[in-house]
């Protein structure tokens, strides 16, 4: 996100732009894992709330709660990893962006809350949705009723967070982790990553019997060939690079 004088809030074009590369990583192949952050010190500050304020803008919203959301990406849903790297604020819309990403690095600094509480604005990028599943509902519901701000200590006490870094930082560390990441066997991370979503829709039973359903099948294309290899001596003590099932390096 690169508008740094507005503190990279989303206006239309940007919502729109946003959305496009994320159907773009979505459909390349070559592409495993995303990073979303905000260029100039800042994450995301969310809206535009000067372009929402636009009374002619009133009829891009869907009474129904359909279409795309306002923040562009935000009610995709992902086949492949996204890491946000945070600096500085994440709050209102910034804050539902940071939680499509599977994983978020933040920096010491680093400011999460829902600010649009105080504008009378309410979250409708997946924050109500997604917020909850993260931290749990009752630290959702402070963060949500009070929009107070959470710093960066907080947030990874919440689980909000995943890593702290120092300022300046994220975006490294981030790129650093996506390369970990994309140096892994595919097709089992991938089906690990879907079936714990799809066990928030599930009962225990059903999830349960979902998970054996994906990943049986992967313990044959992948894991024989990646246990035959640990069994052999590779992949010991954190070490990745003889992966049998990737033509990629990743450093111990």
């Amino acid at each position: 996100m690169n508008r740094p004088d507005r503190k990279n809030a989303v206006d239309g074009p940007m919502a729109a732009q946003l959305r496009d590369a994320f159907l773009e990583f979505e459909s390349d192949e070559s592409q495993k894992v995303a990073i979303l952050w905000g260029a100039g010190g800042t994450f995301c500050a969310g809206a535009d709330l000067t372009a929402v304020s636009d009374p002619a803008r009133v009829h891009e919203l869907h009474p129904e709660g359909g279409g795309t959301g306002p923040m562009g990406p935000s009610r995709l849903v992902l086949s492949k990893p996204l890491i946000a790297a945070i600096s500085g604020y994440a709050v209102a819309g910034g804050l539902e962006l940071s939680l499509l990403a599977d994983l978020r690095i933040c920096e010491e600094d680093s400011v999460f809350g829902v600010f649009c509480r105080r504008w009378g604005v309410p979250l409708i990028d997946g924050g109500t949705v997604r917020l909850p599943r993260i931290v749990g509902q009752g630290r959702a519901l402070d963060m949500i009723l009070t929009g107070r701000p959470v710093d960066a200590p907080e947030a990874l006490a919440f689980g909000l967070a995943n890593r702290v870094v120092p300022v300046g930082q994220s975006l490294q560390a981030a790129k650093e982790l996506a390369h970990q990441l994309s140096a892994f066997p595919q097709l089992c991370m991938l089906a690990d990553r879907a079936s714990a979503y799809r066990s928030f829709d599930l009962p225990l039973a059903e999830a349960l019997r979902a998970e054996g359903v994906a990943g049986n099948p992967i313990v044959i294309a992948e894991g024989v060939r990646g246990a035959a290899a640990f069994a052999a001596g590779a992949g010991r003590h954190g070490r990745f690079e003889n992966n049998p099932n990737s033509n990629e390096e990743t450093e111990p």
